[in-house]
């Protein structure tokens, strides 16, 4: 990992920059990420959250958490939205199928909706509820074991690849991120595969959210105080090394379970109630993430920033590669220019 203490962006913290090595080629990314803001009070109106899962278009988020009204302990709840950039609605309780007394929490919703997994209480695996249709109510929840010894699972937007954390025998240590592939939706499970120890090792990784593109691996390493991002250049590649967060993110007390809006520009995650600026309690945060566009950092992006793509045309040089925003894809291409046109004549000038 590197920093670029001089390439500064308007209203932004420096988050981190990595330059990855990848067996097969290299990914890069150079960002930087915002400060983190509280998402709505209306959906951070409660207690003892307990992860959130997005619908992969983003106008959907299904969370585990104490809001009056439940059936008990922890029940899950769903909120949409209009858009990206509109307001949570209120939040509506997926009803006494899915929640009863006990808590329920990590939810994972796939792709199509019509299937909900979480844990129950204290009680190990997995649960699962599934209706014919988005229009009708949740069925009875029931013990769900073709994953096996599997938590907090994450969903491909397609559907067809999931990844989930497990402490099942054949890791590195304590519990690590496994995936699994299927021919259709209906098809059953393939074997389960770990991710390997680029980004598995002893201290335990959790929590798993996948990019849209797939490109981009967000979780918790080592604890739960320390999101991490792993990126390879294809989905064929093997992950890089994973890359932690700094302390915009991970400097708070309770901060997991990460998720990625749909175009990979911002990042949703859970945070204790030491952190400042928050409602009640636990609540959901957000960071933006923003490629560096200003590559020489004189204030504006114009033609010097693309004469620079060009100098460094068919690299790997992690600073030029900048698209598809905003993890690059390895190489400096035609990719990085349109990412670069996108931005052009904006001012960035620096942070006072």
């Amino acid at each position: 990992m590197k920093w670029f203490n001089g390439y500064k962006m308007r209203l932004v913290l420096i988050g981190f920059v990595a330059a990855i090595v990848l067996g097969g080629g290299s990914a890069s990314a150079d960002f930087t990420i915002s400060e983190a803001t509280c998402v709505d009070e209306i959906i951070n109106s409660g207690t003892n959250m307990q992860e959130c899962s997005f619908l992969h278009d983003g106008l959907k988020l299904y969370f585990s958490y104490n809001l009056p009204g439940g059936y008990g302990n922890r029940d899950i709840w769903v909120s949409t939205r209009e858009a990206q950039d509109a307001p949570w609605e209120e939040p509506v309780n997926l009803g006494s199928n899915v929640n009863g007394p006990s808590a329920e929490t990590y939810p994972s919703i796939s792709p199509d909706e019509l299937e909900i997994y979480f844990q129950y209480g204290n009680g190990p695996g997995l649960m699962r509820s599934t209706r014919a249709s988005k229009d009708d109510p949740w069925g009875p929840a029931t013990t769900y074991t073709d994953l096996g010894n599997a938590y907090d699972l994450d969903f491909a937007p397609d559907g067809l690849t999931v990844y989930f954390d497990s402490d099942r025998s054949g890791g590195y240590g304590g519990a690590d991120i496994w995936m699994a592939t299927r021919e259709t939706v209906d098809s059953p499970w393939g074997e389960t595969v770990n991710l390997g120890s680029n980004v598995n090792d002893s201290r335990g990784q959790y929590c798993p959210g996948i990019s849209n593109d797939g490109l981009a691996l967000f979780f918790n390493n080592g604890g739960l105080h320390h999101i991490s991002v792993a990126i390879r250049a294809t989905k064929d590649d093997t992950w890089g090394p994973p890359v932690l967060f700094g302390p915009t993110v991970n400097g708070y007390a309770w901060v997991h379970g990460a998720e990625v809006s749909p175009d990979g520009s911002v990042m949703y995650f859970d945070s204790g109630s030491n952190r400042p600026g928050g409602f009640s309690g636990e609540n959901f945060w957000q960071v933006s993430i923003i490629p560096i566009v200003d590559l020489n950092a004189d204030g504006i992006v114009n033609s010097t920033d693309m004469c620079i793509i060009v100098d460094h045309w068919g690299t790997d040089e992690s600073l030029c590669d900048i698209g598809p925003m905003p993890w690059g894809d390895g190489i400096v291409d035609v990719q990085d220019l349109i990412v670069l046109a996108e931005h052009l004549f904006e001012e960035f000038p620096p942070v006072e």
